[in-house]
């Protein structure tokens, strides 16, 4: 039987005894605990779903890769059900439980919901889809960042849109609530400093479920084209009920946020041709979306839809969080991200250090048939330039 001698016995020892505390620091290190908060019911449930299926990709993506930075990433999921309370309560339970780094709520008022509680939950929260700009406005929370595009940001690439959109005599038909008022006030300046008209707003109640006395307003009206910001359901319920009166292709339709890919699909052929603004479509040209696009195929045998990419993206900025922060303690991660250069899908971006605002462009598309596929396809480009600076009210805290 093989004998080692001394000299060899003393050098294994040492090997060994140098290696076991690198395994016991790999084994200590804390894994990254994400609270996924998004709505599986109520009007935001096909939104939510996407929210949902996007993130755990990301997750799932991170974990076959052996993790960010050596640590495993955990999830805990909850239904937010569409409503400000829902999500402050959910978000809450999954705090306390330890996922303590928190993204997914679609609304707005469901974000300033759980922004509101962060420093008394030891938390971060990553917003997906909400724009409100009181986020990164009055409202910003040293702990809060935002991923996506806000309200002034699209209202900033409207200005600049609109100056190609044809037409001399325009109507607005938006959601009844501060985003379709804003939305349509944001395209009525913007119309109006070019000389032209809008003659005829329209504003429907959020839970609409029979547009046909506006889209008979519309029919009547000797307009060119109409903005339209519905949200949800009620954009779905409108574009098929357009189609059915014939408002469809009679009328030229403009989208904010109208042109979603769960809304594409769920009205057939309504919206081919149909201009709006987009936050992602896989046409991006960079290199970490191409990667992106190409994984999430090899998968599902489909493209991403905007929501599942962004939040893909926001679990990105996070896991690029822990990375700088060398923790996943929710204050050291926001520390590290604020001011931070971070690699995206939509190129490498700066995570605003004044409002916490993700620093990305912003895209003008159309609803075209690509390689047999309904979708928004970017038609134009609205590069960081243009976006606003942070607002004065922002007070981080």
């Amino acid at each position: 039987m093989f004998k080692l001698k001394p000299f060899q016995k003393l050098l294994m020892g040492a090997v060994l005894a140098a290696a076991v505390p690198l395994v016991s620091v790999a084994q200590a290190k804390e894994p990254v605990k994400i609270g996924l908060v998004s709505s599986k019911t109520g009007v935001w449930s096909e939104q939510g779903g996407d929210i949902i299926r996007g993130a755990m990709f990301a997750i799932e993506q991170a974990n076959a890769a052996g993790g960010v930075d050596g640590r495993k990433v955990e999830v805990e999921q909850g239904d937010d059900e569409s409503t400000p309370e829902g999500a402050r309560r959910v978000s809450e339970k999954v705090a306390r439980d330890g996922y303590n780094l928190l993204l997914g709520p679609i609304a707005s008022s469901a974000s300033l919901a759980i922004m509101q509680s962060l420093d008394r939950w030891d938390a971060a929260y990553f917003g997906v889809a909400s724009k409100a700009d009181a986020i990164t406005g009055e409202s910003c929370n040293a702990r809060a960042f935002r991923t996506n595009h806000s309200d002034a940001m699209d209202i900033a690439m409207i200005n600049e849109w609109t100056k190609s959109i044809e037409g001399k005599k325009f109507a607005t038909l938006a959601a009844d609530y501060n985003w379709g008022r804003g939305s349509s006030d944001a395209f009525k300046a913007a119309i109006e400093a070019q000389g032209k008209e809008v003659s005829l707003s329209l504003f429907a109640p959020v839970g609409t479920k029979d547009f046909s006395p506006y889209i008979a307003q519309l029919n009547a009206s000797d307009v060119d084209a109409i903005w339209v910001a519905e949200v949800g359901r009620d954009a779905i319920a409108f574009v098929k009920q357009a189609k059915e009166f014939g408002l469809i292709p009679k009328k030229q339709l403009i989208g904010h946020a109208l042109i979603l890919n769960f809304i594409v699909k769920a009205t057939d052929e309504a919206l081919d041709q149909v201009q709006g603004n987009t936050e992602y479509t896989p046409d991006v040209d960079t290199d970490k979306n191409r990667a992106f696009v190409a994984a999430w195929k090899a998968k599902f045998d489909r493209l991403p839809t905007d929501n599942e990419a962004q939040a893909y993206n926001a679990a990105q900025v996070i896991f690029n969080g822990v990375k700088l922060a060398n923790s996943v303690k929710p204050l050291d991660v926001s520390k590290a991200l604020s001011g931070a250069e971070i690699e995206t899908i939509y190129g490498r971006v700066t995570m605003r250090a004044a409002d916490h605002q993700l620093m990305i462009p912003n895209y003008a598309a159309r609803v075209k048939t690509v390689d047999g596929v309904l979708r928004p396809t970017i038609e134009h480009t609205f590069g960081v330039e243009t976006i606003p600076a942070a607002s004065p009210l922002c007070k981080m805290k």
